[in-house]
Formats: C-alpha cells, sequence, structure tokens
C-alpha cells in the first residue's frame, strides 16, 4: 500500500495545525481544552443546576485572564471537595480559606447565575438565556434586551419615531 504525495501533505498539514492551534493557544487568549474541563467539574460543585458547555468554556477563557493561577485553585478546590466526599456546594465551601479561593469559588457561583464577569455596566457577558437567574423565570417574564444601563432599567422615555399624524 503506497501512500500518495498528495495524502502524507494532507496529513502533515492537519498535524502541523493541531500542533500550532495547541501550542498558541495561551499565546492567543484561548483556554486549553483540560483546563475547560477542569472548570466545567469546579463548576458542577459549586453550582447545582445542567450546565452549558459552551458558556463555561467562555467562562473558563475569562476566569484565566482574570485569575493567572486559576488552574491551582480550582485543583484546590476540587481537592477539598473530594476530601470531604462533596457532592454539593454546602458540604465544603466553608473549608474553603478566605481569599484567592473563596473569591474564585464566588466568582464562578456569580457568573452562573448572571451570566456575566462582575456587576459594572462594562462587564464581559457570558450568557443571556441560559443565565441561572433567568432560567428560573423564562416561562413568564421576558427580560428587556434594550435598556440602557442594564435589563429593566429604563434611563430615558421612549420616544416615537415619527410624529402621530393629526385628523
Amino acid at each position: 500500500m503506497a501512500l500518495s504525495r498528495r495524502k502524507f501533505l494532507l496529513g502533515t498539514a492537519t498535524v502541523s495545525a493541531a500542533w500550532v492551534t495547541w501550542s498558541a493557544a495561551p499565546a492567543w487568549g484561548l483556554t486549553p481544552v483540560p483546563a475547560v474541563a477542569q472548570f466545567m467539574q469546579v463548576s458542577a460543585l459549586l453550582v447545582n443546576h445542567r450546565l452549558d458547555a459552551g458558556v463555561g468554556a467562555r467562562m473558563a477563557a475569562a476566569a484565566a485572564v482574570r485569575y493567572p493561577q486559576y488552574v491551582e485553585l480550582m485543583t484546590a478546590i476540587i481537592g477539598r471537595a473530594q476530601a470531604k466526599q462533596a457532592k454539593e456546594v454546602e458540604e465544603f465551601f466553608d473549608d474553603l480559606p478566605e481569599g484567592p479561593q473563596r473569591e474564585f469559588a464566588l466568582w464562578v457561583i456569580f457568573a452562573w447565575y448572571t451570566g456575566c464577569a462582575s456587576p459594572k455596566k462594562d462587564a464581559e457577558v457570558f450568557a443571556y438565556e441560559t443565565a441561572l437567574t433567568y432560567q428560573t423565570t423564562a416561562d413568564a417574564v421576558a427580560i428587556p434586551s434594550y435598556g440602557f444601563s442594564g435589563p429593566n432599567r429604563w434611563g430615558r422615555p421612549i420616544v416615537p419615531l415619527s410624529p402621530m399624524p393629526v385628523f
């Protein structure tokens, strides 16, 4: 069975592209796949809901920028949960020491519930419909998407687009 030049070059290009993508991911600000899986594991421990993996990947990338030592923080949180054989956050959260571990855990919980990185107006948004706070009322309440300073914050009066005709 002979290997044609075309198949050889295609295989070489595929392997090279995969290697370049994997090795350059941190330089491009992307999160390597194992860190995303670990982030989802920590998230499942801290938030007892069905979590969206795509949103989790965006949060993991933001966490890598916000917390440079976030892999160590996740490893420590998972270790504390495993030491307590915890299945829910309430079983191990009080054992997290004040400081970076607790701050990171609170950030993860906040991010999943609100769908954004902080309460600031210019915060990075990860989710809208899949934010856990919205999920509890999704069948009954529609969040307005054109508020000026955030959902449900109507800052200016709504002006008609054109004058009403006079008869």
